[in-house]
């Protein structure tokens, strides 16, 4: 018999569903398919850690520790980027392991495969192609929740009834060489450069349940070819993408390549980074007439989010600079080499009104300032004049760190030996849209509730039996080093106005906690 509990859960968490769907806005009539995703480092992400991990182990957020985890990140993944551009590496099997940048577990979705369903918290990345999800394992990270029972989602072709086979003859079959034959199934192996990383297994083809993001939301389901991951090694058994990799790369394996190859959508995603740690992926999404734009410049071999920077503004002064910067979404905080690194940090240290910090070494960036007490920090704005005029607007450049000292923030800028990287934290309180249709990036502040403005093509809804699959519960995570501006410790500074909480934060908090307890009910409900 169906418990009440269940009941109440399964239509409260409806009602929160479809009124939030309904609730902002009226008259849209264009359609996109959206997850909204989390950061591991917020404080849903952390508690998600703490039950699966036995504790949390993850440094506090906005300390030294903090900051320093997290530029270490960026450093040992980065690092692939760096190995793939050495000319001894040979890629054999193509573009599966060419364009790895970030593993990208610091933002992640929820998404559902096959049918029944399976659920799976995927880690998105701009920087690889591949879409595996942990399958049949032999060697893969935990699957059960500490505390509750509730499992982490595993997928099994055998259990889904609209799984496939891919075959080496498929054209997504990169490895036939190690075929026995045609017919056999197609194996792959994704080789990540940092620690010994990797994962393996086969290809299939099974079914991606996605939904429009309008007044009328309408479940799509669409086929798509991806990475049964049956022995996974390295940071994939305990922290990076423990269950799934979401590749957002330009070759035809990407999740949203093969959705515009099939019509589903027009070639085209964006990526929103609210100013309250929210944020939401939506395939399909072109942005608006009045976003500013920049091409992407293409290499036809390895084509990445790659654009052409002219010029930096610090405060009012304009700094000459002409170079190439890949756009990450995977990346926490933006790293240029020489000469754009000393002339944006020696540009805002002009403007800097307070002491320069420089006693402790656990301090991931070079151009810190102590704050005095009772005081708020006045930093000068910084902005990108990108290839074609349009200005990139950054928000989220300076961060406030608790130190020894007392309250110090800095410039969330990281030195690198030789590859420009735009980072998450330039794009804080952005849209940002990739046209690989246009082959030009995008971007407009922005809401990220708010999508009646974005433009897509007609969609074409297959499929429509499946049930109705939440994306994910949105979650207020906000403790991105890019976002760390809004004083997520308990310090008395004053956050700056481009930082303020967001007024969904305790709507979205409250879905999360429904969330999680309508699958854990479901769970206990089938099983039972």
């Amino acid at each position: 018999m169906t418990s009440p509990i269940f009941l109440f859960l399964f239509f409260f968490y409806v009602v929160l569903i479809f009124g939030f769907a309904g609730g902002g806005g009226g008259g849209r009539n264009r359609r996109t398919f959206g997850f909204e995703f989390h950061n591991r480092y917020s404080d849903s992400g952390r508690r998600w850690w703490a039950e699966r991990s036995g504790g949390d182990d993850l440094p506090e957020k906005g300390t030294v520790e903090y900051y320093a985890h997290l530029t270490i990140r960026d450093r040992l993944f980065r690092g692939r980027w760096l190995s793939d551009a050495d000319p001894t590496v040979t890629f054999a099997e193509g573009n599966e392991t060419v364009y790895i940048n970030n593993l990208g577990f610091l933002h992640y979705a929820m998404v559902t495969l096959g049918m029944p369903n399976s659920t799976f918290l995927v880690a998105l990345d701009t920087g690889s192609d591949l879409f595996w999800v942990p399958c049949d394992c032999q060697q893969c990270a935990p699957m059960l929740f500490n505390g509750d029972g509730y499992e982490f989602g595993m997928y099994s072709p055998n259990a889904s009834l609209t799984s496939k086979k891919v075959s080496c003859s498929s054209s997504f079959c990169d490895l036939q060489r190690k075929c026995s034959g045609a017919a056999a199934v197609c194996p792959y192996e994704v080789a990540y450069v940092s620690t010994d990383t990797s994962s393996s297994g086969v290809l299939v083809e099974d079914v991606l349940h996605l939904m429009t993001e309008d007044t009328h939301p309408e479940v799509v389901d669409a086929r798509i070819i991806f990475g049964c991951g049956q022995v996974q090694t390295g940071s994939f058994l305990d922290a990076a993408a423990p269950n799934g990799l979401f590749g957002l790369g330009m070759s035809k394996m990407s999740v949203p390549s093969i959705l515009a190859s099939g019509g589903i959508i027009s070639d085209s995603f964006s990526m929103c980074f609210g100013k309250d740690g929210v944020g939401r992926i939506s395939f399909g999404d072109k942005g608006s007439s009045d976003q500013g734009e920049t091409p992407f410049n293409i290499d036809q071999l390895h084509p990445s989010y790659n654009v052409s920077v002219t010029e930096m503004r610090v405060g009012k002064t304009s700094i000459g600079a002409n170079f190439d910067a890949l756009i990450d979404t995977g990346t926490s905080f933006t790293s240029l080499a020489d000469p754009a690194y000393s002339l944006l940090t020696e540009g805002f240290n002009s403007l800097a009104r307070d002491e320069r910090y420089m006693s402790d070494s656990k301090v991931p960036f070079d151009y810190c300032y102590l704050l005095s007490a009772n005081k708020t920090a006045s930093t000068p704005r910084i902005s990108l004049s990108m290839k074609g005029g349009d200005e990139f607007p950054v928000s989220g450049a300076v961060l406030f760190i608790p130190a020894h000292a007392g309250i110090i923030y800095c410039l969330g800028v990281v030195k690198s030996p030789n590859l420009n990287i735009i980072g998450q934290n330039f794009m804080t309180g952005l849209r940002i849209v990739f046209d690989r249709d246009r082959l030009i990036l995008g971007w407009k502040k922005f809401n990220c509730y708010d999508v009646e403005d974005s433009s897509t093509l007609p969609i074409n809804p297959r499929n429509s039996s499946a049930p109705p699959v939440s994306s994910v519960g949105p979650h207020n995570y906000t403790t991105q080093a890019t976002k760390s501006t809004r004083n997520h410790t308990q310090v008395s500074v004053l956050p700056s106005e481009n930082h303020a909480p967001h007024q969904h934060s305790s709507f979205m908090s409250t879905h999360l906690i429904v969330f999680l307890l309508f699958f854990t009910s479901l769970k206990a409900f089938f099983s039972g």
